[in-house]
């Protein structure tokens, strides 16, 4: 028989990423189904058993060839015990025991750990972390998440809560709430939520105009890719909102990097997808706050591994326990 495989899994809110992945870090195959939190999220666990045994069918493989099945879901997880702790889009009860589910459902070893956390892994392992042994990866998506890898182990904390990035207040007064239940948290400044929420509330200032306002005009919405889109064009009100989220992440990062003194800070998610028009002017406000020798030691980089990260991540939890 060939080596053995992992099931790598990436539990979203609205899709479930499940790929098949060998013990090098290969992916065999990848697909998506969608997450059905209904009832309470009772069906999640049995629909990912379902679509992994009917993928394993069609690719005419034995359930044997599975070593596991490892899975980032988002919310804080305790990892000792594969509690979810929370969640918010999934349907569970608080404390719901995600690894005993999963395992159950699959009759396979199992692993779970937070998605954020996963995809700092899977960047560490064969994306941009470039097997970086200290390393951070910030997802700028809908919200804001975060792993810390120190020593090439997740910093998970006492309840699996570490590196909750998106939490750090970025404005004491007068910010956004947060789905936490807090105000002006990072997430309200530099998600693609946090993004469009800005621009809004610039654009229906009085007078203001420009390639922004006008894509708003046309679609009555906008999304933080216009934002970017139109400060390539030299658009001022997106520039303006585009140097806010740069000092916020910047300054951020650097309070992060001044405790960790990581070797990389890898930008992940949706909104790093703008690339360097972000991520220039991070760098610029990193290093206005970094402590020089950690400002001189921390590499700034945009994650390459897309929508993988997750499921590779999710792998290695299963791989590392091998």
């Amino acid at each position: 028989m060939s080596e053995k495989w992992i099931a790598g899994v990436d539990l979203g809110g609205t899709t479930t990423k499940i790929a098949f992945i060998t013990l090098d870090g290969e992916i065999i195959d990848k697909w998506e189904i969608p997450t059905d939190n209904s009832d309470e999220g009772q069906y999640i666990t049995s629909n990912i058993a379902k679509s992994i045994e009917e993928k394993l069918l069609e690719l005419n493989q034995p359930k044997n060839i599975l070593a596991g099945v490892g899975m980032g879901a988002p919310g804080p997880v305790d990892y000792e015990t594969g509690v979810i702790l929370n969640t918010v889009n999934l349907g569970w009860k608080d404390n719901f025991p995600l690894k005993d589910s999963l395992e159950n459902a699959t009759s396979l070893p199992a692993a779970v750990e937070n998605d954020a956390n996963c995809a700092a892994l899977g960047e560490m392992w064969k994306g941009a972390g470039n097997g970086a042994k200290n390393l951070v990866c910030v997802t700028l998506g809908t919200g804001v998440g975060g792993g810390v890898i120190s020593n090439g182990n997740i910093v998970q904390g006492v309840n699996g809560a570490a590196g909750e990035i998106g939490h750090i207040t970025a404005i004491p007064f007068g910010g956004a709430p947060c789905n936490c239940g807090k105000t002006g948290c990072l997430e309200t400044v530099a998600s693609a939520t946090g993004i469009v929420r800005q621009a809004l509330a610039e654009i229906h200032k009085d007078g203001v105009k420009g390639p922004l306002a006008d894509v708003y005009a046309k679609n009555g919405k906008i999304t933080a890719k216009d934002v970017f889109d139109t400060a390539r064009t030299g658009d001022e009100l997106a520039l303006t909102i585009l140097q806010e989220v740069a000092f916020h992440l910047g300054l951020a990062l650097a309070n992060i990097a001044n405790l960790l003194n990581p070797e990389k800070i890898v930008l992940g998610g949706g909104v790093s997808k703008a690339g360097e028009i972000l991520l220039e002017p991070v760098i610029e406000n990193f290093g206005r706050f970094a402590f020089t020798p950690v400002r001189n030691s921390t590499k700034l980089a945009i994650a390459n591994l897309g929508n993988d990260a997750g499921v590779l991540g999710a792998a290695w939890l299963i791989r590392n326990k091998l």
